[in-house]
């Protein structure tokens, strides 16, 4: 390279420092945190707030997905997402409302603004950012607060012995705090107070004081937002006349009275109790009568055939047994009530980055992949309309992967990055960095004795129902709440990361159409029904192992 022939140092030096400058600060940017402020964002009703996030280290945020949302994941208050906002998702309420501070984009700083603060905006947010594959999300809070109307006063009339006065507000959120106060400053405790809200959420309140100090004058009714620290204060004068004269005998007959009433409750209740005795007396009586004789009745009954009785009861108890233990193969007995599916995959349905075997059975993921930004998943090639039908995969290496298998809807949108959730139509189950789990909106991972590597999957289609197994083994893993489906499903499988491959299990059955098997043998919820018509006490059956098997077949069919 050529000397430099800028007539300074420094100027010689400035393209090198343009350079440096134009660099994202920081670390990495796989590594980042989402910082929301500590304390909560107070807003005033009808004016305009801002819900700041930022990230650390900082770096240029022009091309993550930014959002916030409130409770749920799917509750969108502001997308933004490939260089725009996003109104898709977006909820109603927020709609032409909200907007992105892009600024300080460049810097890692942003902030959704809310125009016209509305008290439905008051709550939790959180703001969630996604760079690739690396996603993190922070909770802040917006207190909505707002001044309403000023205090009104006026005198009801006398009541007993004192002047009932009214102070009534509206249009303050949130709920207002009350006070009535004496000319000398100190407050008077007790008085009654009725709150409303009206459709837009903002509080009414009746606030009744009963005066019974004639020498008080005036008193102050004050209305206090405790989030904005702003009062609102009204006093009123209480002539002397609108006190009521009080009688020298009234005292004294109030006195009178309530000892005539605690004398004769207190006789009422001597009276009451000595009656409940002797009734109680005389029903224990006729119970231990009735109690003997049925005791005789039924030592009669069983000493007229017992070795007719004894036969019965062995009997039954060997096919209570027999049955019990069938129960226990939850798994197996289930695909006696399931026709086999033969599953083939569907490689036009296939991402690039997933690799088929010949006989379209096992799917495995390419070794190098550059990560675009979406899903690498595969659906099944026959669709599911009716009856119930299950198919067994076994997944290698899914405790060290992540993954999904399960159902979903034909028309359910698998392009770019999201999440299976059962309103956009997946019903499926997998292994993450937290665990095995299913796709729902809160990822618990399940609390399984061990990691499931061959995994049943049952779908009931006329009942709405999506339960998995762990084959070996027979033990339930997860059912999702049934519902009811429309349209066509299909087998859907989701490979992320990992060296991990699926293989769809050979079954006994074809691929003819799901449908419930009619055999000429009794059922186990038959033989369960035969069993329940009345084993009488006594037959020697543990109480433990009558738990283990249901009485009726919705035990059993979950």
């Amino acid at each position: 390279m050529a000397p430099c022939s800028c007539p300074s140092s420094v100027l010689c030096l400035l393209p090198s420092l343009l350079l440096l400058l134009q660099l994202p600060p920081g670390g990495s940017q796989e590594n980042f945190r989402v910082i929301s402020p500590k304390y909560p964002i107070v807003a005033v009703l009808g004016r305009d707030t801002k819900l700041p996030c930022r990230v650390s280290p900082p770096m240029n945020m022009r091309d993550m997905e930014l959002r916030w949302f409130r409770s749920k994941f799917s509750e969108v208050a502001f997308s933004y997402k490939n260089g725009r906002a996003q109104s898709e998702e977006q909820l109603v309420l927020y709609r032409g409302r909200t907007s992105l501070e892009e600024d300080s984009l460049a810097q890692g700083e942003v902030a959704m603004r809310i125009r016209g603060v509305r008290v439905s905006d008051n709550g939790q947010y959180t703001c969630f950012f996604r760079k690739g594959r690396v996603y993190r999300q922070a909770d802040l809070e917006l207190k909505v607060a707002g001044i309403g109307s000023a205090p009104q006063l006026h005198i009801t009339g006398p009541v007993e012995d004192g002047v009932r006065i009214v102070c009534m507000v509206s249009g303050w959120f949130p709920e207002p705090q009350v006070q009535w106060r004496h000319p000398s400053g100190e407050q008077f405790l007790r008085f009654s107070k009725v709150q409303a809200q009206d459709t837009e959420g903002l509080f009414s309140v009746e606030a009744a004081l009963v005066v019974r100090d004639s020498s008080a004058g005036n008193v102050t009714c004050s209305i206090l937002n405790h989030i904005l620290s702003q009062e609102k204060a009204m006093a009123i004068v209480i002539p002397e006349p609108f006190f009521p004269r009080v009688s020298p005998w009234k005292p004294a007959f109030l006195v009178i009275l309530t000892l005539l009433l605690l004398l004769l409750l207190g006789a009422s209740c001597y009276t009451w109790r000595e009656h409940s005795t002797q009734m109680q007396g005389l029903q224990e009586q006729r119970n231990l009568c009735q109690a003997k004789e049925e005791d005789r009745r039924t030592k009669e009954e069983a000493l007229k055939d017992t070795g007719e009785l004894q036969a019965i009861l062995d009997q039954r108890k060997a096919a209570y047994l027999a049955a019990w233990r069938k129960a226990q193969l939850y798994a197996d007995w289930r695909k006696e009530k399931f026709q086999a599916w033969s599953v083939t995959l569907d490689p036009g349905s296939a991402h690039d980055r997933i690799v088929l075997s010949p006989d379209k059975k096992i799917l495995t993921l390419k070794d190098s992949y550059e990560d675009a930004g979406d899903s690498c998943s595969i659906l099944g090639l026959e669709g599911i309309t009716s009856g119930r039908c299950y198919w067994e995969v076994e997944v290698k290496n899914g405790d060290r992967s992540v993954w999904f298998l399960g159902v979903c809807r034909s028309d359910a949108n698998r392009k770019g990055w999201y999440k299976e959730l059962t309103e956009r139509g997946f019903w499926t189950v997998g292994h993450v960095e937290l665990g095995f789990c299913p796709s729902t909106i809160d990822i618990t991972p399940l609390p399984l004795r061990q990691f499931p590597h061959r995994i049943g999957v049952f779908l009931d289609y006329d009942h709405g129902d999506v339960s998995f197994y762990d084959m070996p083994d027979g033990s339930h893993i997860f059912t999702f709440p049934r519902e009811s489906f429309s349209g066509t499903l299909l087998p859907y499988f989701k490979c992320v990361s990992g060296d991990m491959s699926m293989t769809l299990c050979p079954l006994e059955a074809g691929p003819e159409k799901p449908s419930v098997p009619m055999n000429n043998s009794p059922s186990l919820e038959e033989l369960v029904g035969l069993l329940g018509e009345g084993i009488p006490s006594g037959s020697g059956v543990d109480g433990a192992e009558a738990s283990l098997l249901p009485s009726n077949s919705e035990a059993m069919y979950p």
